[in-house]
């Protein structure tokens, strides 16, 4: 199967992550300004479980569309979960830390990707 592209694969990740009840869940385009991505997809969890959920469901939609991450992390302590599939990284925070590493502020020049939860919205 042929690569996605960074932005829909950003969107399509971003709309999972809302299904699975992350709550306010953001995409940064931030293309131009970072030398390392393209993408942030942000969002806040509900529990350790529900972020380990959403975070595992990210990595299996991502391989049936060919997509591996280059790294991941916290998922042993999930406050602040990331997977980097270089041109898009996806963030999972409790709430806590989200508002602690405030990236939407830090990044606040980035327009943000419009999307919407579903596909036919």
């Amino acid at each position: 199967m042929p690569k996605i592209d960074p932005r829909q694969f950003a969107i399509e990740t971003a709309r999972l992550t809302a299904e699975l009840q992350a709550q306010n869940v953001v995409i940064l385009d931030v293309r131009g300004m970072s030398p390392v991505t393209d993408y942030f997809v942000i969002g806040s969890g509900t529990s350790q479980r529900q972020m380990r959920a959403t975070f595992e469901a990210i990595r299996d939609y991502g391989r049936t569309v060919s997509e591996r991450p280059l790294g991941v992390a916290g998922y042993d302590t999930a406050t602040w979960m990331l997977l980097d599939y270089v041109d898009v990284v996806i963030h999972l925070f409790a709430p806590k830390y989200r508002e602690y590493y405030d990236l939407e502020l830090l990044w606040g020049d980035a327009p943000r990707v419009d999307w919407s939860p579903s596909p036919s919205e």
